[in-house]
Parts: C-alpha cells; sequence; structure tokens
C-alpha cells in the first residue's frame, strides 16, 4: 500500500478521483505559480511599477520556461518550500537589467497561497457539479419509490412505519444545504494572497492598493481588504465545508450498509463488490466507502483547525501542516462524490 491510499495505483479504483487529483500535481502547482508571477509582471507595469519592457519580457520568459525539478526539491530541503528556488531559476534566465523586476514586491507566501486558490476553485466546480448530478439522482429515486412504505428505526430499532421518501428526505436535504453554502464558502476562500514579505506590501509603497487590485484582475480573483497570510478562516470554511458533504454521503452510505442487509433487504445493490470465499455475495464497496471516507475527512478537518494557527506574520510550522492536509481532504471528498454516484446508480428495491 502506498503512503496515501488516496493516490495508490492498486486502490485507484476505489479511491481514486484523477479529475481532482489532476489539480494537485506538481505540473499543476508550478503552472499555477507561473501564472501567478505572469499576472504579477502585467499588473505592476499597468501601475508603473515596474517598465513595460522589462513585464514583456518576464511573460514572454515564462511561457516557455521549463522548471529544474530536481533543483526545486533540493530547494525545497534548504529553504522549506520551493518557491525561492523558482524564482532564482526564473532570474537567471531573465536578462540581468531586468532581473530584480521579477517577483517584485511579492513573497513565497503570495505565490504558494494564491496558486492554491487558482486550483481550488476549479475543484469546487467539478464538486458542485457532482453533488447537483447526486442530488438530482436522489429526487428521482424518490419520486419513483417514495410513497413505498418503509419501516422506521431508532436506534437500530423498529420504531414507526414511514415511507421510502421520510428517510430519502434524510439523504437529499443535507445535500441542497451544502450546495446552498458553496457561494459563501467560494467568497471565504477563493481569494487572492498579496501581502509582500510581512504583510504590508512595502516594496510597493503606495501603489500597494493598486497593483494588488490588477493582480486579482489579472487571475480573475477577488481581492480581499487585507492579505490573509496568517488568517486561514477560508481554508477552514472549505475543508469543513468538505467534511459536511462527506458526512452527508457517509449518512447515505451508512444507511444503505444497513438497508441492503440480507435480513432486512430494504434496497438491493444490484453492482457490488465479490468475495474471494463465498461467491453468492454482492458487497455495498460505494456504500462502505462513502462512510470510511466521512471518517477520514473529519480526522483530517480537525487538523486544518490546528494549522490555523499561525504564529506572528507567517508560520512555517503551520503553512506546512496545511500542506500536508488539505490537499487529502479535497481528493477524498472528491472520491466520496464519484463513489456516491455510482451507487446511486446500483440500487434498486428488491
Amino acid at each position: 500500500m502506498a503512503i496515501s491510499a488516496l493516490d495508490d495505483p492498486l486502490l485507484a479504483g476505489l479511491l481514486g478521483d484523477p479529475e481532482i487529483a489532476a489539480w494537485f500535481t506538481p505540473e499543476a502547482e508550478i503552472g499555477a505559480m507561473l501564472q501567478f508571477e505572469v499576472a504579477l509582471a502585467r499588473a505592476e507595469a499597468a501601475c508603473g511599477i515596474i517598465p513595460e519592457p522589462a513585464a514583456t519580457e518576464i511573460v514572454g520568459l515564462i511561457d516557455g520556461f521549463s522548471p529544474d525539478m530536481q533543483a526545486l526539491a533540493q530547494a525545497s530541503g534548504r529553504d522549506g518550500l520551493i518557491v525561492p528556488g523558482l524564482v532564482s531559476q526564473l532570474r537567471a534566465a531573465v536578462p540581468e537589467a531586468n532581473r530584480a523586476h521579477l517577483h517584485f514586491g511579492s513573497t513565497s507566501q503570495d505565490v504558494i497561497d494564491t496558486a492554491l486558490v487558482l486550483r481550488l476553485g476549479p475543484c469546487l466546480d467539478i464538486l458542485e457539479d457532482r453533488l447537483r448530478d447526486i442530488l438530482a439522482a436522489l429526487e428521482t429515486f424518490s419520486d419513483a419509490h417514495g410513497a413505498q412504505p418503509l419501516m422506521g428505526r431508532t436506534r437500530m430499532q423498529q420504531a414507526i412505519a414511514i415511507r421510502y421518501a421520510d428517510r430519502l428526505d434524510n439523504w437529499i436535504t443535507p445535500l441542497r444545504e451544502v450546495l446552498g453554502d458553496l457561494a459563501t464558502v467560494r467568497a471565504a476562500a477563493i481569494r487572492l494572497q498579496c501581502g509582500g514579505a510581512a504583510g504590508t506590501l512595502d516594496k510597493l509603497g503606495d501603489a500597494g492598493p493598486g497593483v494588488a487590485a490588477a493582480l486579482g484582475q489579472e487571475l480573475g480573483l477577488p481581492v480581499p481588504t487585507r492579505h490573509w497570510q496568517t488568517n486561514r478562516r477560508g481554508l477552514i470554511a472549505l475543508t469543513n465545508w468538505c467534511a459536511a458533504v462527506t458526512a452527508a454521503l457517509g449518512k447515505l452510505g451508512h444507511d444503505v450498509t444497513l438497508m441492503t442487509q440480507n435480513e432486512i433487504s430494504e434496497l438491493r445493490v444490484t453492482s457490488g463488490g465479490g468475495s474471494s470465499a463465498m461467491p453468492h455475495k454482492v458487497n455495498p464497496i460505494n456504500a462502505e466507502a462513502l462512510v470510511t471516507l466521512s471518517r477520514f475527512v473529519a480526522v483530517q478537518s480537525g487538523g486544518m483547525q490546528l494549522a490555523a494557527v499561525h504564529e506572528q506574520e507567517r508560520s512555517g510550522i503551520s503553512w506546512t501542516l496545511e500542506w500536508m492536509l488539505l490537499p487529502q481532504i479535497v481528493a477524498a471528498t472528491g472520491v466520496a462524490s464519484l463513489r456516491a454516484k455510482d451507487l446511486l446508480a446500483s440500487i434498486t428495491l428488491p
């Protein structure tokens, strides 16, 4: 088994999500960082901070730039992150007269955090589309079978008679709510990071706000009134949202595992997992995975609360912990959405 089950090639069929994973590759991260540097050069030229010819030269260089990835890996061991090494490589390729204009007034955190949200935005788009598909499938199933009688259970014991629609509503309502929350989560998390060395944009002087506004426009990102170098509320909102999504899907999955038990037989899974020893079995693999993923994300999102405490003007400690946790949370949420879609395509009444 790989260090992370989420990118283990042997478990890819169960715990893989290539569409989300593509946004967390080294290539995607470097691409977003270079996108930031291009936008910064253009924004600073537009605001008169660097000469227009220098910006044109920087943009042209970056367009064809291919970094030395091994050198970047070595730089991370020295510097704790890859941006100093990346900027050094870029500057080495720029004619000496314009080297000082590249990355001017910016800092590693501006590059890394902005590159992160440039990739998180598309991930949220993917998740939104999938959740809407899941919700539509549930509503269709409820329309078709919701009037059928079902035994309601509390604390896993028979309670009173209900309908299938009553239980399905307990799956549908949380999904409607998390979809309703998504615009607020986007506004909190998907924002430009532009603070400079210590959050004061000191090198840009009075032009700082104008450069930030132009940079945000170049990247298509909202510009907050203040940087969020040590204020990780937006990322906490995003990972808490992921925990709410996977909890809603985990509830669905847990109910299905119980409803498909032979002794209860309230639902049937038409495609499931087989057994190496018992060929008669059809195991509710997708439903089980939803429960596991919800618990995994709950654990990891708790770690994000710890990573939100940054000392002074920047924390290498909390920041590194965040890098270890956040991609796994988003990836696991993506996997849960895929497993839920597959599950709903396979359930029927017995």
